[in-house]
Parts: structure tokens; C-alpha cells; sequence
């Protein structure tokens, strides 16, 4: 099982005494990334929003300059919202941060869980899905082959130009992020995708048929089995205790989906919620290391088997201090603790 950090260059806007600049805050992330690769976390991930909340509207410069000084976590985009963006232009953004990590570039692509994107860059959001369809389509051809063709309806058509750079990789990865949607599921074992599931609330168990789903199209597609992988992005926080770690995620957790929530039309969040999620039947990740080791293996159990676990702390809200303790606790405490109940099991 891999495990992995998931940031979205949170500003944590309204709920430090001293906010740090924008310029501060990338800098501290990128030493957060370095500290991950240092204690020998697999894999960092940067999302990709245009609010003025968060940082991240440009994830591939973020990973970009981690990958110059970093050695072996994997880089990763959390997600790219394929749907507004150009194919052809993230897969060059992705194949130059290939070559620079020398080979530790990854995408994981999706619809955006916010819709900012679409108006910001001239689409019209009622073609959510079939703009994601189309580009996530030119997106692997691209992949697949140097020189294109190809014809659509939202973009301009190839008709036989180089894609380049190409990158170290022979072939970058490339996930499918997804929610809660049966298309989603579906759409990615067809296409013999590896599968990253946001899970941000409830319980891990509720979204094992929808997984089951994504198992059952990939062995229909007739897709090796050996290469299927289901990844979890989850909130979590660790720190020496769950009370700490659970007081220290809860200010900045409170804000953000408060504040999300009321232009959904959600009442405020709670303490009594927060709680109940961090508890052993909740899917927040939130605790001292032996009981985020302990319901990483319980909900692996739960799906069936996970790959890999991005934990997103971004909402924490806390002093970058903090931060750093609770990726090299994850780094040193947690992944030797699961790892060794794995080997174990094996």
C-alpha cells in the first residue's frame, strides 16, 4: 500500500492569527513535499482550483519546482480538471515535469468537484460531462502516440502533429479521480484506468460497490487483472495523539466546509460531525499513528483492497510546524505500522 500527501495550496484564509503570503504559503509547501520525500512517503499530489482560497490553479508549476528538489516521491496532479483544460497542453506540462523528476510524473484526471473553471476559460458548464469524455479521449491517444489524429467537438482536430516533449516515462500513469458516480466507476475500468476515489465524509464501506463496479467493467474490458489499482484521497491529519490531532485539524476543517457549505446551501458543520468521522466507522483519517494505521487497514479491508492512500491536510488550518510533524509521522510512524501488517497478512 502506498501512502501520499494531497494538498491544495490552502491560504487558510481567516483562520491563523498570522497568515502567511502567497509566497510564504508556496513555500512552505514545497518544503512540505521535501519532507515527504525525505521520510519516504510515496507520493505528493497537487489539486488544481481557481478560488482565492487556495493556490494550486497552476499545479504543474508547484510539482515542477518540487521536482528539483526531490529524489523518489512520485509527483501528481489531485486533480486536473480535464473538462476546462487543453490535452494537449497538459500532457506537455506533465511529460516536462517527467523529465525533470526523471520519471516520477503522474495525472490524475477529473470533472472538478467546484465549476470556476468553466466560465473562467469560456465553457459552458452544462457540457460538463461530455467535455471530460472527449478530452479524457484525445488525453490517451496522445499518450499512446507521438503524432495524432484526431477529430472532436470542443476541440480543434489533429491531424497528425507531434506532441511534444515526450516524457522519461514510456507511458506517464494516468488516474481517474472520481466521486460518487456510477458513470465515473464504470468509465474507468473500461478504459483500464487505475481509479482514485475521493472519499471526504461518510463512511469507506458505502463505496464498496461502486468499486465493485469499476472491478467488474475492468475484468469485462478483459484488462490484465495485475494492473488494476484502486487509490483513496481522504482527509487525515496525524499527529503524537488523536486529541491533538483532532484539535488541530478541526478550526481550519470547520472553516473551509462552512464556508463551502453555505454556497451549497449546507448548514454549518459541527464538532459533534467532525468527531463522528474521525471514530472508527468515519472515513476521516485523523489520529495518532496507531489508529490512522489502524482504520487505513480496516477501510483497505472495507474496499476490498487499496493501492495507495492520499491523505488531503491542506484544510488543517495549522502552523507549518504542525504540518510537517504530521507528514513525518505518517512518513515514519504510520507507513512502517501498515507495511509490516501487510507483509504480515501476505
Amino acid at each position: 500500500m502506498e501512502l501520499g500527501i494531497d494538498s491544495f495550496a490552502a491560504t487558510m484564509s481567516g483562520t491563523l492569527a498570522a497568515q502567511p503570503s502567497p509566497a510564504d504559503r508556496i513555500a512552505n509547501l514545497i518544503e512540505e513535499i521535501e519532507t515527504a520525500d525525505s521520510c519516504g512517503l510515496d507520493v505528493f499530489g497537487i489539486g488544481e482550483h481557481h478560488r482565492p482560497e487556495f493556490l494550486d490553479s497552476a499545479p504543474a508549476v508547484i510539482l515542477a519546482a518540487a521536482a528539483a528538489r526531490t529524489k523518489s516521491i512520485r509527483l501528481t496532479s489531485a486533480v486536473t480538471v480535464l473538462s476546462a483544460a487543453d490535452p494537449v497542453r497538459v500532457f506537455q506540462e506533465f511529460a516536462t515535469l517527467d523529465l525533470i523528476s526523471k520519471g516520477r510524473a503522474e495525472i490524475v484526471v477529473g470533472r472538478g468537484s467546484f465549476g470556476e473553471a468553466y466560465p473562467l476559460f469560456g465553457l459552458r458548464f452544462e457540457d460538463y460531462d461530455a467535455l471530460f469524455a472527449e478530452k479524457l479521449e484525445l488525453l490517451l491517444e496522445i499518450r499512446a502516440k507521438e503524432k495524432v489524429h484526431w477529430s472532436g467537438k470542443f476541440r480543434p482536430g489533429l491531424s497528425g502533429q507531434g506532441i511534444y516533449p515526450r516524457p522519461y516515462q514510456e507511458e506517464i500513469p494516468i488516474w481517474l479521480g472520481v466521486g460518487g458516480t456510477r458513470q465515473s466507476f464504470a468509465r474507468a475500468g473500461l478504459l483500464g484506468l487505475p481509479l482514485m476515489v475521493a472519499i471526504i465524509g461518510g463512511e469507506f464501506r458505502r463505496f464498496r460497490p461502486l468499486i465493485d463496479l469499476y472491478r467488474e467493467a475492468w475484468r469485462r474490458a478483459g484488462h490484465p487483472p495485475e494492473h488494476q489499482r484502486v487509490g483513496v484521497h481522504a482527509l487525515g491529519f496525524v499527529a503524537e495523539t488523536s486529541a491533538e490531532a483532532r484539535d488541530t485539524f478541526f478550526p481550519g476543517w470547520s472553516h473551509m466546509f462552512t464556508e463551502i457549505g453555505r454556497e451549497r446551501g449546507w448548514p454549518p458543520v459541527t464538532r459533534a460531525q467532525f468527531d463522528a468521522q474521525c471514530g472508527p466507522g468515519g472515513a476521516f483519517l485523523i489520529g495518532d499513528p496507531e489508529t490512522v494505521a489502524w482504520k487505513l487497514r480496516e477501510a483497505s479491508d472495507d474496499l476490498g483492497g487499496v493501492s495507495r492512500f492520499t491523505f488531503q491536510m491542506s484544510s488543517a488550518a495549522t502552523e507549518h510546524q504542525a504540518m510537517l510533524k504530521s507528514i513525518e509521522l505518517l512518513g515514519t510512524k504510520v507507513a512502517p505500522l501498515v507495511r509490516e501488517s501487510v507483509k504480515v497478512r501476505r
